[in-house]
């Protein structure tokens, strides 16, 4: 035997054992995914948001014994054994050495191998086998899958926990109404908890904050720099920090450029990197225009409140922007089509919720609107955003505030983020 699969046969046993030793928690996404299509799934996601968690979970759910492969593609043995030949090899080894009765491939942070689509496509037109793979490239996967195995593949998404799985993850049940009534207090003292460490899993299960900065050095040296042969590492590591700082802000590629003397090429090619690893979302503006649309300043939001929190000192004392950016991340969970809307004469909604060609809801954020200035200016932007758009009816989300005003056959309903996120 050579001393290659000598170490694959350990490898192998390593990653299959984690599967039985890890202590595992449901997630939402678990729900929604086709199990018995005998399509690929694909989840791609940012790094430490779960999705090794969620193959262990299908692997559990399924029953599986003995005829099922599981595979981290992270292991540092494959940083010089990357080829796509890998993958068939590690099968090889698995048929020879473990079981003869193999049905089941999960494989984990498949980008890691170069050449992995190919090598994925043969096995699915020529093999019976069940194929599932996660990544945390959002176009890296769905480019390479959807030329290469166009309709052969379901797609799923994941994120950092939200509030309602945080809890899960506390142990705190809010399975009922009767439960959401009873343990208010507790729910309000988590969300302001959640809102400041964020929602990836290992930091809300240990408390350890500091692990939320390894995270951002990850995603910017691994999924961004490595994979991009950036050169300007400096820059692209101080521009990240300055787009978070400034989480659910407009930004412009030319005060970027400016910002951090790059050209406007690279600027551009940096924020599209720092995109692709989910490290940043962008938020476009609405208009019934296409055109104009597209002509228009976006506004970007962090992939955590509390990763921003972590690595950006000014953030982390601005409140309402730190809300707004957990609500925008819960309105991405819900896969809605999302813009933000300015009124004729320049008043800004955060939030317009779009299906189909119908505009489904206008959502403002507001952490306090104790002060009359503050709600009359919020209300004040919702009610002409409505009667713009002909919508009856709007959502203004608070920190603590519950109310419910009717005008004109109208109505705003105003309510906790705690609670909205729980509906």
């Amino acid at each position: 035997m050579t001393d290659g699969r000598e170490k694959i046969i350990k490898i192998i046993d390593f990653w299959q054992k984690s599967v039985k030793n890890d202590e595992l928690y449901s997630r939402e996404v678990i729900n929604a995914i086709d199990l018995k299509n005998k399509e690929i799934v694909d989840i791609v996601g940012p790094r430490r948001s779960g999705k090794s968690s969620i193959l262990k979970l299908i692997i559990k759910r399924l029953n599986l014994k003995g005829d099922h492969l599981f595979i981290n593609f992270e292991d540092p043995y494959f940083i010089e054994n990357n080829g796509p030949e890998i993958i068939e090899e590690i099968i090889e080894v698995y048929l020879e050495y473990f079981s003869k009765n193999l049905k089941y491939l999960f494989f984990d942070e498949i980008q890691a191998i170069n050449g992995w689509e190919k090598t994925i496509r043969k096995l699915r037109d020529g093999t019976d086998y069940k194929i599932f793979v996660t990544g945390s490239s959002s176009k890296l996967l769905s480019r390479e899958i959807s030329t290469l195995i166009t309709g052969r593949h379901l797609s799923y998404h994941t994120l950092p926990l939200d509030f309602k799985e945080y809890l899960y993850f506390k142990k705190i049940d809010i399975d009922t109404k009767k439960e959401i009534v009873l343990k208010q207090s507790l729910i309000k003292k988590e969300f302001e908890e959640y809102l400041h460490i964020g929602g990836f899993p290992e930091v809300v299960l240990s408390g350890n904050k500091e692990l939320l900065k390894n995270y951002f050095y990850d995603f910017i040296q691994k999924d961004v720099a490595a994979r991009h042969e950036v050169r300007d590492r400096e820059a692209l590591e101080k521009m990240a920090i300055f787009l978070i700082s400034n989480s659910a802000k407009i930004y412009s590629i030319e005060s970027i450029k400016k910002a951090f003397s790059l050209s406007y090429e690279s600027a551009r090619d940096y924020l599209d990197y720092l995109i692709e690893a989910f490290l940043l979302f962008e938020l476009k503006q609405f208009s019934f225009s296409l055109k104009k649309q597209s002509l228009t300043q976006k506004k970007v939001y962090s992939v955590d409140a509390g990763l921003a929190e972590a690595v950006s000192f000014r953030f982390s004392r601005d409140k309402g922007r730190i809300l707004e950016n957990a609500v925008y991340l819960e309105l991405l969970r819900q896969k809605n089509e999302i813009y933000y809307y300015k009124t004729e004469n320049n008043l800004e909604i955060d939030f317009l919720i779009k299906k189909k060609s119908n505009i489904k809801d206008l959502i403002q954020v507001s952490f306090d609107i104790e002060n009359p200035k503050t709600r009359d200016r919020e209300l004040k932007a919702l009610k002409r955003a409505m009667r713009e758009l002909k919508i009856k009816q709007a959502t203004l989300i608070t920190m603590y505030h519950e109310e419910v005003i009717e005008f004109d056959k109208k109505k705003i309903n105003i309510m906790p983020a705690w609670r909205w996120m729980l509906k």
